[in-house]
């Protein structure tokens, strides 16, 4: 396990467009997550960790000052500048560099192919669903399929029903139809849209109270022996049932931790338990996040895994509103943003034959 306080920390951001897999992909984020990873930058040297920054002196405000591309020359320069942890802040893919780069070096990142596995919605929804965890009920159709309407219309009985991309990044794409007609027109603007391909996920409307749960690798706290849950998060103030993508409304505004009273309520302490489990299952190695909702019954189903949450934070100039959820969650159990960054670093990994 590297030592947060004594390894050289470079951290990547997304230049790597995501490739297409099975004919779907995940839309890049605009910026690539650099914006994220200046925070974590800012936030890990405020409390004595070392960062490589591709200039000597890193200004707060420009955020390409502390981050790397995550390209095989991205990732070069940044070993070749001394670091010996590179922090993947970027979706990672099966053949994606880093997997190279872990034979060198310390790796804070999911496991590539895991995270490529895990990007698939439905997939994973059936892996815990098979597993006994309690998930939304979800299908997948192909939205240029020329029959297409006539698959959608075979749903009526089921609506309302949520339709999002297969291989989404957080609520861009996704909307809830009451209707065949606005689940038609749900599908056509997705696949006209061009970003994620034409895979559609059809899933279970859950019209209670949204949370959020993080979980960490056992690794990031001493004395653990499993992956273990944050408080849980509230989402509130959803337009059209969906939470809004935190690119347009800062989820600090819109998202509150839970209280220890309600954390004890059986629901919740059933549905924190899920989520450790849905983690173990997968083999998490950094933080994750799944979105979870009540049925009609009061009972929370698991709708959303998502191994690369968004983890910005407070602290560099002008950011004061851009804490992630998994800092909400983080700061109910009095850990500071780089309270929870350096947890995460613990977790680290590599692939090296000798670990100094």
């Amino acid at each position: 396990m590297p030592d947060p306080f004594r390894e050289q920390i470079a951290i990547l951001y997304q230049a790597i467009e995501p490739p297409v897999i099975d004919g779907q992909r995940k839309d890049a984020k605009p910026g690539g997550y650099s914006d994220s990873g200046a925070d974590m930058g800012v936030a890990l040297r405020s409390v004595g960790c070392t960062l490589v920054t591709p200039v000597a002196d890193p200004d707060p405000t420009s955020v390409f000052d502390w981050v790397w591309p995550d390209t095989p020359d991205g990732i070069d320069a940044a070993l070749a500048a001394g670091a010996t942890l590179l922090w993947a802040n970027t979706v990672v893919f099966d053949g994606h560099p880093i997997e190279a780069a872990s034979r060198r070096a310390w790796v804070v990142s999911a496991d590539p192919r895991t995270m490529q596995e895990v990007d698939d919605k439905a997939a994973t929804n059936a892996r815990l669903a098979a597993e006994g965890l309690p998930v939304a009920g979800s299908w997948v159709v192909d939205g240029a399929a020329p029959d297409i309407e006539a698959q959608l219309a075979a749903f009526a009985g089921h609506l309302p029903l949520v339709v999002k991309p297969l291989r989404g990044r957080g609520s861009q794409g996704v909307s809830v139809a009451r209707s065949v007609e606005e689940m038609i027109a749900a599908t056509r603007a997705i696949v006209a849209g061009g970003k994620f391909g034409t895979a559609i996920m059809i899933e279970q409307f859950l019209p209670g109270q949204e949370i959020t749960i993080t979980v960490m690798p056992a690794a990031a706290r001493e004395g653990e022996s499993k992956p273990f849950a944050l408080p849980p998060v509230r989402r509130f103030d959803q337009h059209d049932d969906v939470a809004p993508y935190n690119g347009d409304v800062p989820v600090s505004t819109n998202s509150a931790a839970m209280t220890g009273e309600e954390c004890a309520d059986p629901a919740i302490v059933a549905v924190t338990a899920a989520c450790e489990r849905a983690a173990a299952i997968i083999g998490i190695r950094t933080p994750m996040r799944i979105d979870c909702r009540q049925d009609a019954t009061g009972d929370y189903l698991l709708f959303d895994v998502n191994i690369k949450p968004n983890l910005t934070g407070a602290g560099r100039p002008g950011r004061d509103h851009e804490d992630s959820l998994s800092t909400i969650a983080a700061a109910a159990i009095g850990w500071r943003y780089a309270d929870l960054l350096v947890a995460a670093i613990r977790g680290a990994w590599t692939n090296r034959d000798n670990i100094a």
